[in-house]
């Protein structure tokens, strides 16, 4: 019989053979693949190519090297601060081990059944912690810091503008209307409904006043992408120099109220420091605003121009006696300096010349800036001694000639108060106008007097703040506006300084649909010449 396991052995045996030849045919391929040319000159065949020597393999054992020891010293910092992360990790699993092995009913507990997961009331903690809400955080230069978006209950005023947004947003999107009255919902019901620790964090006992939509004067927020978003929202009673300023946040999650204080500022006398020199015509505009805003409504500024060199000085003087009198007002100085001009020189001269008391909030002003009432509030509202400093983003116009240029004449300065991208814009590389507390300014060190001229010294202080531990407020302030004048880059200006100066001078000249119709013009004077002549052509025939 015949066995029917042969033929299967045979078949199995052809397999296993075909198996091997393909193994050895693919070593031979690989070993052919993988065989370095020869360093004997010998080049790839056809084509002409350089031959392979020596140098050739040391250079791709270099950039291998250089690669490895690159990538071996990206890991070794990421290895560092994840040990920096696990070590501060640690320390707040500690801390919270330790706070719940503490005796209940211990100062600063609460009983469990008010008490929300622990996990995520330590997590809401720490993101107010890290806003910048009580301290302010070490900034590396001017770029780092997240500005404020201003808003009223109809309008946002907003800073990253590009070319497609508008400076104010009327009406506001719904999306962010729904959250903004949200907000002012929110802050309402923190003051009509004060609890025990609103009491607490004040020094007179808490006054319970019932507040509406409409008492809503103002408020900020900004938003920080690893924090959450931070409002500030101050309301006032009609006629009176009481306000109510609530803090709110949003750690990515729910509204959390922070605190909620009465600011009172009844005795806050702002030092108002210009530093002037010539220019006199429009000295005058600006005692016109001065005595329209601080003398006949606020009737808390105190004024002080620091005038350099002698021409000019006796109008200037003259103007001041003019409005003293027909106004009975006398807190003011005149501080004549027999020195070239300084900006910066003539603020800390002012800042330093103040007698009065220990302390004063001072508003570094120039002499082309309009302002009203409500700037005069935000002033004071967003500084505080030894705490908080102000940087307003201030909305500069352009070029009345070239705005208006299609009417006789341009509208009065009250008229051309406008936000719109075709009349101004937000002016954020600019640091001059500030609110700041003397006290502040000084222990900060002022201004670096070894810098003459324009534009760097104000930054110079900028900078010296957001590297301390005060809270720097830097947002677009819809009642302050920089009035255009033209502008002079002097040649005895750094190159830093006159590029600086040339940018600014082109910044504030007109809007870019503006500039380009009078890069254009030419083209398009040719181009009406033509369409004349078309019509007069067809109109013949």
């Amino acid at each position: 019989m015949p066995r029917r396991g042969l033929p299967l052995q045979g078949r199995a045996r052809w397999l296993l053979l075909g198996i091997f030849l393909l193994l050895v045919l693919l070593l031979f391929a690989y070993l052919l693949e993988c065989t370095p040319p020869a360093d004997a000159g010998l080049s790839l065949p056809g084509l002409g190519a350089e031959p392979y020597g020596r140098e050739y393999y040391q250079a791709m054992l270099q950039e291998q090297e250089e690669r490895h020891v690159s990538r071996a010293n990206s890991l070794k910092r990421q290895i560092s601060q994840l040990k920096q992360e696990l070590q501060e990790m640690n320390e707040k699993l500690k801390a919270l081990q330790e706070r719940k092995e503490a005796p209940a009913g211990g100062p600063g507990l609460t009983s469990d059944k008010d008490q929300e997961p622990g996990d995520l009331l330590e997590y809401l903690h720490a993101q107010i912690d890290k806003a910048e809400v009580s301290t302010g955080a070490r900034l590396p230069s001017e770029y780092a810091l997240v500005p404020f978006e201003s808003f009223t209950s109809t309008k946002v005023f907003q800073l990253e503008m590009g070319l497609t947004r508008h400076p104010e947003e009327k009406p506001v999107r719904k999306d962010r209307r729904d959250e903004l009255v949200e907000v002012i919902e929110a802050g309402l019901d923190v003051i009509n409904n004060p609890d025990d620790e609103d009491a607490q964090e004040e020094d007179v006992p808490m006054q319970r006043q019932t507040y509406t939509e409409g008492h809503f004067i103002e408020g900020l927020y900004r938003t920080e992408r690893d924090k959450g978003t931070l409002y500030e929202l101050f309301f006032a009673k009609e006629d009176s120099n009481e306000f109510r300023q609530v803090t709110l946040f949003r750690p990515f999650g729910p509204l959390m109220k922070v605190r909620s204080v009465s600011v009172e500022m009844t005795h806050t006398i702002i030092n108002l420091i210009v530093p002037l020199s010539g220019r006199t015509e429009t000295f005058t505009q600006f005692l016109h605003i001065f005595r329209e805003v601080c003398i006949l409504q606020d009737k808390r500024v105190y004024l002080t121009v620091v005038y350099f060199g002698q021409k000019g000085l006796q109008d200037v003087k003259i103007s001041l006696q003019k409005m003293a009198r027909e106004e009975n007002f006398t807190d003011y100085t005149l501080l004549p300096v027999d020195e070239e001009f300084s900006r910066g020189r003539g603020l800390d001269i002012g800042a330093h010349a103040w007698k009065r008391s220990a302390d004063v909030l001072m508003f570094f002003c120039d002499v082309d800036i309009y302002f009203n009432l409500e700037f005069l509030n935000s002033c004071r509202l967003n500084t505080a001694p030894n705490k908080k400093v102000f940087y307003p983003v201030v909305f500069s116009l352009y070029n009345p000639a070239v705005v208006y240029g299609n009417l006789e004449l341009a509208p009065p300065i009250e008229n051309q108060l406008i936000h719109k991208k075709d009349t101004g814009f937000w002016r954020d590389f600019g640091f001059g106008m500030t609110c700041q507390y003397r006290s502040d300014f000084l222990n900060i060190g002022g201004f670096d007097l070894e810098v003459k001229g324009w534009g760097v010294e104000d930054v110079h202080l900028y900078r010296k703040y957001l590297r301390s531990e005060l809270i720097v407020v830097r947002t677009p302030v819809s009642s302050l506006f920089h009035l255009w004048h033209e502008k002079r880059c002097a040649d005895e200006l750094t190159p830093e300084q006159y590029r600086m100066c040339i940018q600014s001078k082109a910044m504030n000249e007109a809007s870019h649909s503006h500039l380009g119709m009078l890069v254009f013009r030419e083209e398009i004077e040719n181009h009406l010449r033509k369409q004349a002549f078309r019509t007069q052509s067809k109109a013949e025939d």
